[in-house]
């Protein structure tokens, strides 16, 4: 596969991941936000605008004044935030337009009616009364995209690409949700342990679909060791950093089958996957999870970096 085809579909599916990513957290952000007083609620929307990495852009237009509305229309809709969801959208539809030759007629309509439909949804101000059935959308539109893939897609380099593009995306999230909540958004060490601490566990498991998951196999325990092992180091939940990694290994491998060359970017997987197969949780917690965190996502970062470097990506 040519390089420009490669990046294209390589991006197809790390923007339509970043978009249901967001669309998440801003969820869990306001189920968050609703059952606290205005301050807390402030404080809330603040970690949202921090894990997604727009605390800058954001304090720039806006300053300190984190309010719902203006939060929610800024990670949304806003053009002055070049990361909102409807360009990340739209930039996936510019990606599949690209590449089209190489998606199926079924991927190429999911993707452009999803930018369709969106592009409606968005061209309006997301109250808080529209703002749960506009998160419902963007997910469902994702899920149509990904669906359309797994159905109908060969599975050859094209689809290797695409997986890689969804797991390097997704392990960024993951990570960057246990950093935040662990670093940033307790006011205090004093409240770990405390009934506002796990609630914000609570939350972080909802802003990776992961509430459910983890209360059948925890017998609803809510503690921090407890969820941040379910979420970097539990292969078998399909959002933690351990299945990240092993899909991600397992797809990179094909692509070294296929092309019959292994390049520094197997060797970067592998080296990360075998260190979270090896990690103990009292590992993480005794090195420190913010700096083993920090470590991962630098690692994953090269990894995305390595991988349009060796396919030859053009920008």
């Amino acid at each position: 596969m040519l390089g420009r085809s490669a990046n294209g579909i390589f991006w197809l599916f790390r923007y339509l991941e970043r978009a249901e990513n967001t669309a998440r957290l801003v969820e869990a952000g306001f189920r968050m936000a609703l059952t606290r007083d205005a301050a807390d609620a402030s404080d809330e929307w603040r970690s949202v605008v921090v894990t997604l990495g727009l605390q800058g852009a954001y304090q720039a237009k806006f300053g300190s004044d984190y309010t719902a509305s203006t939060v929610v229309n800024f990670i949304l809709r806003d053009r002055d935030n070049p990361g909102n969801v409807l360009s990340m959208v739209e930039q996936a539809r510019h990606n599949a337009r690209m590449v089209r030759t190489g998606i199926t007629r079924e991927v190429w309509e999911a993707v452009n009616e999803s930018w369709m439909i969106l592009k409606q949804e968005l061209a309006r101000t997301v109250t808080e009364t529209r703002l749960g059935g506009v998160l419902d959308l963007i997910r469902r539109q994702s899920t149509l995209v990904r669906g359309a893939m797994e159905g109908t897609m060969l599975r050859n380099d094209i689809y290797y690409f695409a997986r890689a593009g969804s797991f390097i995306e997704r392990a960024d999230n993951t990570a960057r949700i246990l950093d935040v909540k662990y670093y940033v958004l307790l006011p205090s060490v004093s409240y770990v342990g405390s009934s506002l601490d796990n609630v914000q566990w609570d939350n972080v498991l909802r802003a990776v679909a992961g509430d459910r998951a983890y209360r059948w196999l925890n017998a609803g325990r809510m503690e921090a060791r407890g969820i941040a092992e379910f979420l970097m180091l539990d292969g078998r939940f399909p959002r933690s950093l351990a299945f990240c990694y092993a899909q991600l290994r397992d797809y990179l491998d094909r692509l070294a089958a296929e092309y019959g060359d292994r390049l520094e970017t197997h060797a970067i997987v592998a080296r990360t996957h075998e260190q979270l197969k090896s990690q103990t949780i009292e590992a993480v917690f005794e090195h420190g999870l913010h700096q083993v965190i920090g470590q991962f996502i630098a690692a994953n970062n090269h990894l995305a970096q390595q991988i349009q470097r060796d396919y030859r990506f053009t920008e």
